[in-house]
């Protein structure tokens, strides 16, 4: 998929635990886990902002678009 989440490096950066994460934004670590790991199929905007809202970020720090092989951007 082209789109990369980069939460991981995020939560890296800021020290916060995914668990702690979970918790400020109220979603379970089970659903903030599939997002970080990239396999989430949507995301909701007020989860978004909740998520750039704790991490002082902007969506584009968390979400990243890398064309596939042979597709042009």
């Amino acid at each position: 998929m082209p789109i990369n989440v980069k939460l991981d490096d995020l939560l890296h950066a800021r020290r916060m635990t995914l668990t702690e994460l979970a918790e400020r934004i109220d979603l379970t670590l089970a659903n903030v886990s599939i997002l970080k790991t990239g396999k989430a199929k949507a995301i909701r905007f007020s989860t978004l902002e909740a998520i750039c809202r704790e991490l002082d970020c902007q969506p584009g720090d968390i979400l990243g678009y890398e064309a596939e092989s042979g597709e042009t951007a």
